[in-house]
């Protein structure tokens, strides 16, 4: 099963501002997340109960799982 990315505009602004390397970086490990989004190294948020957030160099991606 596949999932649908929703990216609001203001993150999007963030991420049109990062350095190209680092925007290419994030931006392939998001779509990842559309087909396996609970890997490895992905951490449940307390609190909630679909919100879970992963590393990906010095950022973190804070998303919610719809199922």
């Amino acid at each position: 099963m596949t999932y649908t990315i929703i990216t609001p505009k203001a993150v999007q602004k963030q991420l049109d501002a990062l350095p190209n390397d680092v925007y290419d970086r994030i931006a392939e490990k998001i779509q990842q997340l559309a087909e396996n989004p609970r890997p490895d190294g992905v951490v449940k948020m307390k609190g909630s109960d679909n919100e879970y957030r992963v590393r990906i160099g010095d950022y973190r991606v804070r998303y919610e799982i719809d199922d």
